[in-house]
């Protein structure tokens, strides 16, 4: 029963891991003295990097088109500035942010699916809250459009409806597939995007 005393006396404390070697490891000692810099506070909104980037360059506006007490619209221009195609441009915001401003690409009616009506043709490519299927993260809407020559440009109308008065911003990627691509002066499509 002493032997089992003593060896739990000289288990390392549950903050610490086990080293495998044989040999005993130093202990970190806590100091007094306070860290310098803190962790900043995510905001909220926001998205995390993506892993893949593609080189292609774009460039874009985003023309928020609504009152701080309304619902309206989100014109997201888009230019192919790259010799290239691009098969689709997805537009990527935090789902958080349906809580405040749910964004869509068409304004639900009973004309769009009824039994009468002709087939159902949409401009999007895909429209996925993630995670998705194709790699979409979870915790993000993605929007996809597409194709887009080389030199041509693309007007991208968002539905926005209001949820919540008063001014939101969130994150706004755009990328090819799941490749966050390039703005024209070499910095990542990733916008922050303020709405009154």
């Amino acid at each position: 029963m002493a032997f089992v005393l003593a060896l739990g006396a000289c288990l390392p404390l549950p903050t610490e891991t086990l080293s495998p070697s044989p040999s005993v490891a130093p202990r970190a000692t806590p100091t007094a003295e306070p860290s310098a810099t803190a962790e900043p506070t995510p905001r909220p909104h926001s998205l995390e990097n993506p892993v893949e980037h593609d080189d292609r360059l774009i460039r874009i506006t985003v023309a928020p088109n609504l009152a701080t007490d309304a619902s309206g619209q989100i014109v997201v221009t888009v230019t192919n500035l790259d010799p290239t195609r691009i098969a689709e441009i997805v537009l990527r915001w935090p789902t958080s942010l349906d809580e405040h401003l749910f964004l869509a690409p068409f304004v639900p009616s009973s004309d769009r699916i009824c039994d009468s009506c002709p087939p159902l043709v949409q401009p999007w490519t895909k429209w996925v809250w993630g995670p998705g299927e194709q790699g979409e993260p979870a915790g993000t809407t993605s929007l996809g459009w597409g194709p887009l020559d080389p030199g041509a440009t693309l007007e991208i109308p968002l539905v926005a409806n209001r949820r919540l008065n008063g001014p939101v911003e969130f994150d706004l990627q755009l990328l090819a597939g799941e490749a966050l691509l390039r703005q024209e002066g070499g910095q990542p499509a990733w916008l922050r995007v303020a709405v009154p």
